[in-house]
């Protein structure tokens, strides 16, 4: 799939969990339209894999180890950034599925932790970051279809992504006179290293609830990231961007 011709030359974006799956694929399609780029990830080993990957683009890269489920090594890492941040997208997560009668506390926790309070971690700590000079500063959320519509397995996750939706929303609302964008994108079943490790059969049926007769891909998450980031977004504020294929749940 082509790259959006979007060109973010001289700008910062900041892409969390982004040192493999759909995260890696936002940080590579920023970099090839000449963003400057700052991975952040709690994955040692998948963060040089990453700089592996990515390494004809040494120049414009950074990458830090950072927990995102804690404020305070958001907090430490924001202040060992170069430039300011011009692009925010929070991309982290992890899953830990189970029926509601087979979640653990922890289970549900950990997720929270992460893909909740993650957001919010991040974007705390980096808020002062950000370019003061620009008019265009955006924050890209990864939320979920589950978030919209629930899913069995997830209660925890489900949660998390619904949080998230309402947190974009309080954000559009709160920072949208103060040169930001805030935006959603909830993700369908995109084709991962998590989901190649699912039986076929499941894979088979996911299929075949999804109206487009395939799983997304990486690059399709990407792409729609790299639009809400850009100057031809600039009235897109508060909205949730559902990129699902048509998914019925």
């Amino acid at each position: 799939m082509a790259n959006l011709q979007f060109s973010f030359s001289g700008k910062t974006a900041l892409v969390t969990g982004g040192a493999q799956g759909i995260g890696l694929e936002i940080a590579r399609r920023f970099l090839q339209s000449e963003a400057q780029v700052v991975i952040w990830d709690y994955s040692e080993s998948s963060l040089e894999k990453a700089q592996a990957t990515l390494s004809s683009y040494a120049s414009r890269l950074s990458l830090d180890v950072v927990d995102v489920g804690s404020l305070e090594s958001c907090s430490k890492a924001s202040t060992r950034l170069s430039s300011p941040v011009d692009i925010l997208v929070n991309n982290a997560g992890i899953v830990r599925d189970k029926s509601f009668k087979k979640m653990s506390e922890e289970d549900f926790d950990q997720v929270i932790r992460v893909n909740l309070k993650g957001v919010f971690n991040s974007t705390h700590a980096l808020l002062e970051k950000f370019n003061p000079e620009s008019q265009q500063r955006r924050i890209v959320n990864i939320s979920s279809v589950v978030g919209l519509y629930g899913n069995f397995g997830q209660t925890n996750y489900a949660a998390a992504k619904a949080g998230v939706v309402g947190m974009t929303k309080t954000w559009a609302k709160e920072l949208g006179r103060k040169g930001f964008c805030v935006n959603a994108i909830a993700p369908g079943f995109i084709k991962t290293q998590m989901t190649a490790g699912m039986p076929e059969e499941v894979l088979s049926a996911i299929e075949k609830n999804i109206s487009r007769g395939r799983m997304g891909e990486v690059a399709e998450i990407a792409n729609t990231v790299l639009f809400l980031a850009s100057e031809e977004a600039s009235y897109i504020n508060g909205t949730v961007v559902t990129v699902d294929g048509g998914t019925a749940l």
